[in-house]
């Protein structure tokens, strides 16, 4: 198993995101937004990485709810340099913290960023779309309460 070096909050990763909250690695690789890092995790003597990840999918992006937000080919500059392959939308709804290592996260089709599960990052227009998704669950948390 290898691990991967640190990513940045607003990247999107090639994940093995879980099925069903399992502790296992999901069978197909998708888009995961990554949405916080932490460092803390010190094993012999370097560090490795978490990361709090959103799910990514390319279904049912017509159908969005508070908490999700779609990248589509209409935010064109934005669409590329998320570096997708299909509209996405990504669900603060099923987030998850994983290992950043080989385990979960494996180098995408084509390697755009070399050989790193990087496919893109956020682009600056989309922070608001972000941000309201974003938004949007802590509410939903809260009602939950």
């Amino acid at each position: 198993m290898h691990w991967w070096p640190v990513p940045e909050a607003g990247e999107i990763a090639w994940c093995h995101f879980p099925e069903n909250k399992s502790i296992e690695p999901g069978p197909k690789p998708r888009p995961a937004l990554v949405v916080t890092v932490f460092d803390d995790q010190n094993i012999d003597q370097k560090i490795h990485f978490i990361v709090l990840v959103a799910y990514g999918t390319s279904q049912k992006t017509d159908q969005l709810r508070p908490g999700e937000f779609l990248i589509s080919t209409r935010d064109a500059a934005a669409y590329q340099l998320a570096g997708l392959s299909y509209p996405t939308k990504f669900s603060f709804h099923s987030t998850v913290e994983l290992p950043y290592n080989s385990e979960w996260f494996k180098v995408p089709p084509g390697a755009p960023h070399g050989q790193t599960p990087k496919l893109g990052v956020l682009h600056p227009s989309l922070m608001q779309r972000v941000r309201a998704a974003w938004e949007a669950i802590q509410v939903v948390k809260v009602l939950r309460k």
